[in-house]
């Protein structure tokens, strides 16, 4: 089963729900059955410093992910550590599925380009 942790830090309504079953969709489809997500709702100036800090550029966004093992093999009693998606409502407003589905493919290993994208269209 995917652990998906959320934490609205945003002060705005979410539908952490559909979020969570979103992302379960799309990594059960990318064929993840098992492993923990940390998924946050930020604010846009919490976006953009974190986007500052890790990417260098100084604006707010609509989603980063934050791999940690992706799909590496890993020993059978270590759980499957994912990483952490942030998505600020601020930015995307009603429209933060598709952020998040392409977010999430970023945890399993695909960069943009016409594999992303096609990956994308799937979930859509």
């Amino acid at each position: 089963m995917i652990d998906v942790e959320v934490d609205n830090r945003s002060g705005l309504p979410v539908d952490e729900r559909g979020a969570v079953e979103l992302v379960r969709r799309v990594l059960a489809a990318e064929g993840v059955d098992a492993g923990e997500i940390g998924l946050a709702f930020v604010t846009s100036e919490e976006s953009r410093e974190l986007k500052r800090e890790h990417l260098g550029i100084d604006e707010a966004t609509d989603a980063l992910a934050f791999p940690v093992d992706g799909l590496d093999e890993l020993p059978d009693e270590l759980p499957r550590q994912l990483g952490d998606v942030v998505v600020c409502p601020d930015v995307v407003g009603e429209e933060w599925r598709a952020p998040l589905v392409h977010a999430v493919l970023h945890l399993v290993g695909y960069d943009h380009g016409d594999e992303m994208e096609a990956r994308e269209a799937l979930h859509r």
